[in-house]
């Protein structure tokens, strides 16, 4: 089958062409589209950037109430002092645990009726895990009220690790009698801050010679033993002074020199034949005094203890280690 050509069968007849103007609408309703596909994805991620910067935000002010509450030391539960004296004594809480590496709590409560000042002390301290270090070390302060609307109550401090050690019996008694005027006027405010000052105080001073652990449920002994900086210098420096003498000595005798003592020896040989005689010699007594006077006894210490560096230990609910003393007033 021979080809045709279309052309020549309808010679009449002309190709289709597309008017300019169409393609210029075409073109510019393809334009809007896009540009409204544009804006719509613009605004999409204006919109999920918006989004992103709340998210940050609300995990920012999180955080910020979570490093709030997890660095507050002061709950006044009983509601004794006003918002001012509150933020200065959190101020002042945070300063003592600065300077002295160690964790300081005060709280305020009424008595529940079910556990007593020492007993709610500890279990505030272990059950909101404060304390530094592997022993938990720490103090806290609780001013127990009585009752809403009564004056009197109990002043408690509890110790942990190695603040049991630092503060014992005799400085936790003289820290209760600075906070003790105070607490007689309701300054409890004043009562805090005497606190805080004490421990700074007696944290600086460190552990004093002579401290010892008793546990008062068992009635073991735990001696505090260190070596102080002269106490290691004459262990070292003793040992070595007598081992060189006895070195300079053989070294001596060795270069066969003659000391001193030989050579005033050699000089009185001369005398080696000489002979002694003994005689009798009487002692005869004329007066005799005899002076006494009376040994004073050690003043009992904190808790009954007739030392000072004593500090007692009892065991709280959760079984941890505690020291502390308290009063009322």
């Amino acid at each position: 089958m021979t080809g045709f050509d279309m052309g020549k069968c309808f010679p009449n007849r002309r190709h289709p062409v597309t008017a300019p103007w169409i393609r210029m609408a075409a073109l510019t309703v393809a334009l809007v589209v896009l540009w409204g596909n544009l804006g719509m994805v613009t605004s999409m991620g204006a919109q999920a950037g918006a989004s992103i910067q709340v998210d940050a935000q609300a995990d920012t002010k999180d955080n910020a109430k979570n490093n709030t509450q997890a660095n507050q030391r002061l709950f006044d539960e009983a509601g004794l002092l006003s918002g001012a004296e509150q933020e200065r004594l959190e101020d002042a809480l945070a300063d003592c645990r600065k300077k002295t590496g160690m964790d300081v709590s005060a709280v305020t409560a009424y008595n529940d009726g079910a556990r007593s000042a020492m007993e709610y002390a500890d279990d505030y301290y272990d059950y909101n895990d404060f304390g530094t270090g592997k022993d938990k070390s720490g103090v806290l302060v609780l001013i127990y009220m009585d009752a809403p609307g009564r004056r009197g109550g109990e002043c408690w401090i509890s110790t942990s690790g190695n603040m049991i050690r630092i503060l014992t019996d005799k400085r936790i008694d003289l820290i209760l009698d600075d906070m003790y005027d105070y607490l007689g006027i309701q300054d409890y405010y004043g009562a805090v801050l005497a606190f805080t000052r004490d421990i700074e105080y007696y944290v600086d001073k460190g552990i004093q010679a002579g401290q010892y652990n008793y546990d008062t449920e068992t009635g073991e002994i735990s001696i505090y033993r260190s070596i102080r900086w002269y106490e290691a210098a004459f262990a070292v420096i003793a040992p070595a002074m007598i081992a060189g003498s006895v070195c300079l000595g053989i070294k001596s005798r060795y270069s066969m020199k003659q000391s001193d003592r030989e050579r005033a020896n050699s000089l009185l040989a001369y005398r080696a034949d000489a002979k002694y005689r003994f005689g009798d010699v009487n002692d005869i007594l004329l007066n005799k005094f005899v002076t006494s006077a009376p040994i004073p006894r050690g003043g009992s210490g904190s808790g009954g203890s007739g030392s000072s560096g004593r500090s007692s230990t009892h065991r709280s609910s959760s079984g941890r280690s505690h020291g502390g003393g308290g009063r009322r007033f």
